[in-house]
């Protein structure tokens, strides 16, 4: 079982990593309705496959620009 919590503690750490960037990089903060917004945005990214930190930053760069 502690391999399945290592895990699940990886993907908070990407998660969190890609989210305290994006945020850093605009000034935006963590607690802000834009914050908590791009929260779900990494999440939903996350979920579809974007599971590394750098990718998740890719992939919300990209989004951006739509």
């Amino acid at each position: 079982m502690a391999p399945a919590f290592s895990s699940q503690h990886d993907d908070v750490d990407v998660l969190a990593g890609a989210i305290y960037t994006w945020c850093a990089e605009r000034n935006i903060k963590l607690r802000s309705q834009q914050g908590l917004s791009i929260a779900n945005i990494a999440i939903d990214l996350y979920h579809a496959g974007h599971q590394t930190q750098d990718d998740l930053l890719m992939a919300l760069h990209e989004r951006e620009f739509h």
